[in-house]
């Protein structure tokens, strides 16, 4: 504790309280001293409440009780959990006092030449900047809207807030988690033509918006994936690319099955003209497509770009073909405005013809599939009917000479029959092998299985404590920053290497303690030991000369006198022992009340005591003078 109070009393002076070089432990504090500091330290951690407490004492003895209760009541405010009251002020005890004076100190400031004598990281500066800017905006009185300066609007005006809007971004990536590995073509178009994030958004103020909604849709898919792998990637037994690839195959599946679903609902087409309809509205298409000159084949991208360099062709050509005159400008704005708007009609109708086109073209596409999936259908039904007809035609062949071919039939069959016996036989050879084989690999099958099982509990219960670990280093990690903020908040000209030292020295008279308490228990074991062993003896002994003296006891009357002898020995030898282990009992307990003793000293009780009797008589004859004046008046 040496070592404590001498740092509690550096910090005290810092703050501000009067200690003579001679008090060099909280033992020797007094009431005054006491009181000072604590009124000290909370003037300098909340000057509000320090403001209106005087750090001297004064003599009466009902404004000490008031001082002291004030001092109570501020302290409880701060948040300190002792019991704390007057008596701990004007009766104190030492570990009381040291505990509130910790506490004080631990919520004093730091001094801002500490803090400047810090190097200052981009964090802080930033925290700086910001409590900086926060109070001057506190600083700043409110003002109503209609009389406020630009200034003033920037600063308590809303003109500065936006809404929160985000757009979809296109980022590069190097994979995809469906496709695997990116083809080359995305690649290319990621390196030469895909614009930067900033140039694909058409307002700044989405700029924000958009980067924190797409980091948070990649952070919630990664999470999601993360769990799906842990609950049900783990038990598929499967590579995370393989599974990634059997999920998408599996939706591409349900999407196929849900538009052949569809297919039907779209309109049922004759079963004969289904192909002749796709025939003429392909040919229609290409008419269409050599007759407007716009549908050329590929993307609706280059469609609209064909139209457009379609439509800035035909009035140049208009252009070209008209007489020179001299017309004036607004008759040919009126012109070009009116060649815009039919343009314009044109291209919107032709669009919405590309539109339909593409949409019937898309419900063309699945009655095709539909139409192919019953056409397989039938080609199977033909090919039964086929075998069917195969079987009859033979059988009419065979009719005219029915009785040769039935005999023919009949050899036949019984030959089958001995064929099929003898495959039987010659299978059975084989099948015991393999069955004993089957069965062999059924169970190393199983074996496999249930180690497998084992192997993804085993997965599982790594993968729990993997997060526990982490959480527990990210635990760790907030314990570790918080107390390097508590170290430098520290006083930096205290010299580490006496602490450290100091340190080094408990560390080895703790060892050296150690050693000795070992020591000591060893040779209490062996001592132990050592008792047992002649209490046994001893009891054997007197076991055995009592059988031999009682055996001669009984012819012999100095043998008797003798056994009478032995008894009364082992009784008081018996009773001497009782008596050295309740001594040693009593001893134990004289040491626990000195203890205790030193312990009630320690908190003062007596001198508490004749502060209190002392304090009691002031205030009686304090009342009795009051009471004296009020009498006079």
């Amino acid at each position: 504790m040496e070592e404590v109070d001498k740092i509690l009393i550096r910090s005290l002076r810092l703050s501000g309280t009067d200690i003579p070089d001679e008090v060099q432990s909280v033992r020797e504090f007094t009431t005054e001293l006491i009181v000072e500091a604590v009124v000290r330290c909370l003037q300098v951690i909340n000057p509000s409440v320090g403001a209106g407490l005087s750090h001297i004492l004064p003599p009466g003895m009902s404004a000490r009780f008031r001082i002291g209760i004030s001092l109570a009541q501020a302290c409880q405010d701060l948040g300190y959990q002792g019991e704390v009251g007057y008596q701990t002020f004007l009766y104190s005890s030492e570990p009381e006092i040291r505990r509130l004076l910790l506490f004080l100190v631990e919520k004093l400031p730091r001094d801002a030449s500490e803090d400047a004598a810090q190097p200052v990281g981009k964090s802080t500066a930033l925290h700086r900047a910001i409590a900086t800017t926060i109070k001057e905006q506190l600083a700043v009185p409110w003002v109503p809207p209609t009389c406020r300066t630009p200034r003033l609007q920037l600063l308590q005006g809303s003109c500065l807030l936006k809404q929160f809007q985000a757009r979809p971004l296109v980022l590069p990536r190097e994979s995809d988690p469906s496709i695997g590995k990116m083809p080359p073509e995305r690649k290319e178009f990621f390196v030469q033509f895909l614009p930067p994030v900033s140039a694909q958004l058409s307002r700044p103020a989405c700029f924000a918006p958009s980067l924190l909604e797409q980091n948070m849709a990649d952070l919630c898919t990664d999470q999601d994936w993360e769990n799906e792998w842990k609950n049900q990637g783990l038990g598929s037994r499967m590579t995370p690319e393989e599974y990634r690839q059997w999920k998408h195959q599996r939706l591409q599946h349900r999407l196929l099955d849900q538009l052949r679903q569809a297919a039907p609902q779209a309109g049922p087409a004759p079963q004969g003209g289904t192909a002749r309809d796709l025939t003429q509205f392909l040919g229609t298409f290409g008419a269409g497509q050599e007759r407007m000159g716009a549908l050329d084949k590929g993307s609706r991208f280059t469609h609209t770009q064909h139209l457009a360099f379609k439509q800035e062709a035909e009035p140049t050509a208009q252009i070209h073909t008209l007489p020179v005159s001299r017309t004036s400008e607004e008759e040919l704005q009126e012109r070009q405005a009116a060649e815009v708007e039919i343009l314009e009609s044109e291209l919107g109708r032709l669009v919405g013809q590309i539109e339909e086109i593409e949409g019937q073209l898309a419900t063309l596409g699945l009655t095709l599939t539909q139409v192919e999936g019953e056409v397989r259908q039938r080609q199977l039904g033909v090919t039964e009917l086929e075998q069917t007809l195969r079987v009859k035609g033979r059988t009419v062949e065979l009719l005219p000479d029915a009785e040769n071919n039935m005999a023919k039939l009949q050899v036949v069959v019984e030959s089958s029959a001995q064929r099929i016996i003898q495959l039987a036989a010659q299978w059975e050879k084989h099948r015991v092998p393999l069955i004993q084989e089957f069965r062999e690999l059924k169970a190393l099958h199983d074996s496999k299985e249930l180690e497998s099982s084992q192997r993804l509990l085993e997965i599982r219960e790594l993968h729990e404590r993997i997060r526990s670990a982490a959480d527990e280093a990210k635990r760790k990690d907030d314990l570790y920053k918080q107390l390097l903020l508590e170290l430098e908040s520290l006083p930096k000209d205290v010299s580490r290497s006496a602490y450290t030292q100091r340190i080094l020295e408990i560390v080895s008279n703790i060892c050296k303690q150690k050693e000795e308490i070992t020591k000591i228990l060893s040779d209490t074991k062996e001592l132990q030991k050592e008792i047992n062993g002649l209490t046994g003896k001893l009891d054997r002994t007197f076991a055995v000369t009592d059988e031999l003296i009682f055996k001669d006891a009984k012819r012999d009357e100095a043998v008797r006198k003798a056994y009478k002898y032995l008894a009364a020995l082992h009784e008081s030898c018996s009773q001497l022992i009782q008596t050295i282990e309740d001594t040693g009992t009593i001893l134990r307990e004289i040491r626990d009340l000195e203890e205790q003793i030193e312990s009630e000293t320690s908190k003062k009780t007596l001198n508490n005591l004749e502060k209190i009797l002392n304090d009691y008589r002031a205030l009686k004859q304090e009342n009795t003078a009051l009471l004296g004046r009020a009498r006079e008046t």
